[in-house]
């Protein structure tokens, strides 16, 4: 307000008021939103490595949560051992002397932490380091997987030496490569022999680590995860399959083939402590189990009811709210009212993409993958999946217009781009967009998107190409939805909260504060590694997901 104006104003005011100002309160500030827990929350985001050390201590090691955490299996309480992002444990292995080693799979880096708490990093600059044994005299060899196809040995001797540096992959000996993705592997103690699946081949293998080579010992898997030797039958080798949830026991003399346990898809790791105990990881179900091999029984020491809760959409049919979660590992529902959590797809059991980005659509629901580069729809009716597009540039949400066609905003090319309902046409609508999270549809042919880079919402015209800026300094702005208000509510996850935008004047309304929002990025990974949820039902009342603990909050407008 111009400074003549306000005077004039005031002016006036006292020229009615006569000599007298009536004092006022100031205006009420809005209340917000009521918060509770629909889905309570759970340790891990997704729970991948798993070994035991000499002194029976379990550890647990996740990806995405770059955390490598100590559990005890009698009472299922979880702490902390290395914190992100250096826990970043998809695997391992203790060697005798007491030396843990773990694989930082994102990062491309090798640890191995000493019995004296002496924290190393042994090698970098891998392709996807992924699983890790300890052989005889302590040899330590590690594979790569997904980023790579590979099977190295890292040489410990001189590593406590003051001038000593991580070996960069170019200075590893090799042993093989082009494998088939060698996964959860483990080193025999009696004949020295590496035994450990094929990812993409569906076999389980024996490896020689002097010369490479190859034996097949059992095939016919769907997608075998990770194999361990029985340490009171070492004829026994145990395979997860992580495409069936089936636990497999081999003999290697007659290399026949048992099925010991039937679980659900998404089984990752397995160790067995000093009694002969099997244990396994399940990442999609963000649990630990403890498996009984006489009668295939199995009974939950951690699990979570979501994975790592990414981004939301919810839909009301008779009255009844639905939100459906990208959950990395999943593609879940969960009832607006009860909370009850309801599997649509399982990584690896329908789909091979985990799912960050979500959005429903007139006919599909649309899965974004910015880790696997895909756009997924799902059928809404039958909750199949009818298509995966692949060779984007880092897909970050997508949404589904009324007669098909999508519209993709991609993290890594900063384009919005248009894509022909079969998948098959494409092209560009805008240009460098400023680190795109998530989208919103709005009325006609306008589109939002929240920009984290630029700390921004912006509003697309995709008939035009003409874009605005809605609202800017925003801290770390994420997931959007726009409600039946026409406002649009976003997860400001740099301020823990959910603020209310007006479309047309850009004003902020705080709804929630003080919200557990915001896992912190990996060294390198893209800003907004899980995309905070948010979804807003016809009702009003506002769902938000919680990347930090793996829960699922609504939000319920106060009373008038």
């Amino acid at each position: 307000m111009k400074v003549g104006r306000f005077v004039t104003s005031l002016a006036l005011v006292l020229a009615v008021a006569g000599s007298t100002v009536a004092q006022q309160a100031p205006p009420a500030a809005p209340k917000e939103y009521n918060q509770e827990f629909l889905v309570p929350g759970s340790w891990f985001h997704g729970v991948h490595g798993l070994a035991f050390n000499k002194d029976d201590q379990l550890f647990a090691g996740s990806v995405v949560g770059q955390t490598l955490y100590r559990v005890q299996v009698d009472t299922g309480e979880v702490d902390r051992v290395i914190d992100p992002p250096t826990g970043m444990a998809d695997d391992i292995a203790f060697a005798d002397d007491g030396t843990m080693a773990w694989t930082a799979f994102l990062l491309g880096k090798i640890y191995i932490r000493r019995p004296n708490g002496k924290t190393i990093e042994v090698a970098n600059g891998m392709g996807g380091p992924n699983s890790l044994a300890f052989g005889k005299d302590g040899r330590l060899f590690v594979s790569e997987v997904f980023l790579g196809d590979a099977l190295y040995e890292v040489d410990l001797k001189n590593v406590e030496k003051p001038d000593f540096k991580p070996f960069p992959r170019s200075e590893l000996r090799r042993i093989a490569e082009k494998m088939g993705g060698l996964n959860g592997f483990e080193i025999h103690k009696d004949d020295g022999f590496l035994y450990g699946p094929l990812w993409f081949k569906g076999q389980v293998v024996k490896i020689n680590l002097e010369t490479g080579a190859i034996d097949v010992i059992a095939e016919g898997f769907k997608i075998p995860a990770a194999a361990n030797i029985d340490p009171q039958n070492r004829d026994n080798v145990y395979v997860v399959d992580t495409g069936t949830g089936g636990i497999w026991s081999v003999s290697l003399s007659s290399r026949t083939k048992k099925l010991v346990a039937s679980m659900k898809p998404g089984l990752d790791n397995l160790a067995f402590d000093s009694r002969g105990r099997l244990f396994v990881t399940s990442m999609t179900d963000n649990g630990i189990y403890l498996v009984d091999k006489q009668t295939g029984a199995h009974k939950a020491i951690v699990e979570g009811r979501l994975a790592i809760p990414a981004d939301l959409a919810v839909t009301t049919e008779g009255g009844k709210e639905t939100v459906h979660v990208a959950d990395v590992f999943s593609y879940r529902t969960v009832d607006g009212q009860s909370g009850a959590v309801a599997d649509v797809l399982r990584v690896h059991g329908e789909t091979h993409a985990y799912p960050l980005g979500l959005s429903i659509g007139p006919r599909h629901a649309i899965l974004t993958s910015w880790f696997s580069n895909t756009v997924e729809k799902v059928d809404r009716k039958t909750g199949k999946l009818v298509a995966t597009l692949g060779d984007f540039a880092a897909p970050v949400d997508a949404l589904e217009a009324a007669d098909g066609t999508l519209y993709v905003a991609e993290l890594a090319s900063a384009n919005l781009v248009k894509v022909s309902p079969d998948g098959k046409t494409r092209s560009t609508v805008v240009k460098e967009l400023r680190g795109p999270v998530a989208m919103a549809q709005g009325p006609g042919s306008l589109i939002y998107v929240t920009e984290i880079a630029a700390g921004a919402v912006t509003e697309i015209d995709v008939a035009t190409g003409e874009r605005r800026v809605v609202a800017d300094g925003l801290a770390g702005p994420e997931g959007i939805d726009m409600g039946a208000d026409g406002r649009l509510y976003v997860a400001e996850v740099g301020q823990k909260r959910v603020v209310a935008i007006d479309r047309a004047t850009g004003a902020k309304t705080v709804i929630a504060s003080n919200l557990d929002l915001g896992l912190p990025p990996y060294p390198g990974g893209p800003p907004a590694l899980v995309p905070t949820g948010v979804a807003v039902a016809r009702s009003g009342t506002v769902y938000v997901s919680s990347d930090i603990r793996n829960a699922l909050y609504k939000l319920t407008p106060p009373a008038p």
